[in-house]
């Protein structure tokens, strides 16, 4: 094992200002709003969303069903918790009628500030808006908390995320390493 660090940016966006309006939700889809009864499907959004990803070498929870689901059972037990600004997106698929969870995001207030946990998509749901859609459901629920100011953190090897982040209004504030053990360094 070796130590790595992994440079990250912090973005950050004013709610002040309002938040842009969601677009909308693609035929299939379901948006739904947090309740203790989903932190499984949540975990399981998280885990499909983050397993074959860069950050699940910076964060190696994100690499276990069994990590999603502390990290899931953490976040939702901490005072800062947001569950206004806490989403989880379904799929239905249209030949079984399944439903499963593809999408997921979690909101902690820190600071005055809205913190964005986790914002996940499961790749084969990428590309439509998706993740999008997550960012300002999130905005909207800290904004109805009276949170003014919000940010996230996002790996900077991660340009398609940047890019989103970017293109929705966040500023890059800050550069930020952190350390991860990976194995065979």
């Amino acid at each position: 094992m070796g130590i790595t660090y992994f440079r990250r940016f912090r973005m950050e966006f004013d709610l002040a200002a309002g938040v842009p309006e969601s677009p909308p939700l693609p035929f299939g889809y379901e948006l739904v709003p947090y309740s203790d009864a989903l932190v499984r499907e949540h975990a399981t959004a998280k885990f499909d969303s983050f397993r074959s990803e860069l950050d699940a070498d910076v964060f190696p929870c994100l690499s276990r069903q069994d990590g999603c689901l502390r990290l899931m059972r953490e976040i939702v037990s901490r005072a800062a918790f947001v569950p206004e600004a806490t989403w989880l997106l379904r799929h239905r698929d249209p030949a079984s009628g399944r439903q499963s969870p593809v999408g997921t995001i979690q909101g902690l207030s820190v600071d005055g500030w809205g913190a964005v946990q986790n914002l996940g998509v499961v790749g084969d749901h990428r590309g439509k808006g998706l993740g999008s859609l997550l960012l300002l459901k999130a905005a909207a629920g800290f904004a109805v908390t009276g949170i003014r100011r919000m940010h996230l953190e996002v790996t900077t090897d991660n340009a398609a995320a940047v890019r989103l982040y970017e293109k929705l209004g966040f500023k890059k504030a800050d550069v930020v390493y952190k350390a991860a053990d990976i194995v065979g360094a």
